[in-house]
C-alpha cells in the first residue's frame, strides 16, 4: 500500500510547481525556462550526489527516476523558483542574493529534514539521534550551497550581453550549481577535519547570516508574487501536520518548537502578504 505522506507529498509538489509555473508563465518563457532548469538542476545534484557520498537514499516514492523521487527534484525547482522572487525585492545587491536565498531555503529545511526521516521518506543510514535528530550537519552546509550555487551561476549567467543569454543561462546555472555542489560536498566530507566539521558549518552560515543582515534587506514580500510566500507557508504546514499526525512532535518535542519557529520567521518575513489579509477582514 502506498505510504500516505509520500503521495501527498507529491501531490503538494506538483501544486506547488504549478503555482510557480503558471507564476512564470506570465512573466515570460524565460522564467518559465529558468523553473524547468531548477527541477533539472534538482534531479541532477540528487543522482550526483547519492553516488559522490553515498551519504543517504530515499524511500519508494510513485515516480522515481533512478533512485531520485522525482518530487524531490521538482520540489528543489519550486524552492529555488520562489526564494530568488523575495530576495530580488529585498533591494540586496546582486551579489549578496544567492545567500539569502541559500538561507531561505534552510527556513523549510529546519523544519523538514528531521520530520521527513521519521516518515521514512529519506534514511541518513546514522538511527534517529546523532547530530541534529538522525540529520547530519553537513545537509544544512549542503542545503545552503545548493540554492546559493544555482542562484549564483543563475544571476551570473544572465548578465551576459547576448540575445541567448535568457535561454543558454539556466543550462549554465545547471552546470555552475553542480559544480558547487559537488565542491562543497567534497570540502566538508573530505577535506575539512573531523573536530572542525560542525565548527566549519555554523561558522560558514553565520557568516552568510551576517552578511546578508550587513546589507539591511526590505522584505517586500507583497512585491514578490505568490509563490513566495505559499512554496515555504504549504510545505510549514504539511510537515507540521504530518509530524502532529505521526506522534513525530510527541516523542520529540523540540522538533515541534523548531518547526513552530520557523514558519514564524517565514511569516514574519512575508507579513507584507498576509497583513493586508487580515485589514480587509470586516470587523
Amino acid at each position: 500500500m502506498p505510504n500516505p505522506y509520500f503521495w501527498t507529498f507529491e501531490l503538494i509538489v506538483a501544486g506547488l510547481f504549478g503555482l510557480c509555473a503558471r507564476h512564470a508563465w506570465l512573466r515570460g518563457p524565460a522564467a518559465l525556462w529558468q523553473l524547468v532548469a531548477g527541477a533539472l538542476f534538482g534531479v541532477l545534484l540528487e543522482l550526483a550526489t547519492l553516488r559522490q557520498l553515498n551519504a543517504y537514499r530515499y524511500g519508494l516514492f510513485t515516480v522515481m527516476v533512478l533512485d531520485v523521487p522525482l518530487a524531490i527534484g521538482v520540489a528543489w525547482g519550486a524552492i529555488i523558483y520562489s526564494v530568488r522572487l523575495l530576495s530580488d525585492v529585498t533591494g540586496l545587491p546582486g551579489w549578496a542574493r544567492p545567500l539569502l536565498d541559500g538561507l531561505l531555503a534552510l527556513n523549510i529545511d529546519l523544519a523538514m529534514d528531521a520530520v521527513a526521516i521519521r516518515l521514512g521518506m529519506w534514511d541518513w543510514g546514522m538511527g534517529l539521534e546523532r547530530q541534529y535528530f538522525g540529520v547530519p550537519w553537513a545537509n544544512f552546509w549542503a542545503w545552503f550551497w545548493v540554492v546559493a550555487s544555482f542562484s549564483a551561476g543563475l544571476r551570473l549567467a544572465l548578465r551576459w550581453r547576448q540575445r541567448a543569454a535568457p535561454w543558454l543561462a539556466p543550462l549554465a546555472a545547471v552546470l555552475i550549481g553542480l559544480a558547487g555542489v559537488l565542491g562543497t560536498n567534497a570540502l566538508i566530507t573530505f577535506v575539512v577535519p573531523r573536530p572542525l566539521y560542525e565548527a566549519t558549518v555554523a561558522l560558514t552560515l553565520a557568516a552568510a547570516l551576517a552578511v546578508v543582515a550587513g546589507q539591511r534587506p526590505r522584505f517586500e514580500a507583497a512585491r514578490a508574487g505568490p509563490p513566495a510566500f505559499w512554496v515555504p507557508f504549504v510545505s510549514h504546514l504539511y510537515f507540521l501536520a504530518a509530524g502532529l499526525i505521526a506522534g513525530i512532535f510527541q516523542a520529540v518535542p523540540f522538533l515541534l518548537l523548531v518547526s513552530v519557529l520557523m514558519l514564524v520567521i517565514a511569516l514574519g518575513l512575508h507579513r507584507g502578504v498576509w497583513r493586508p489579509w487580515l485589514a480587509r477582514r470586516p470587523t
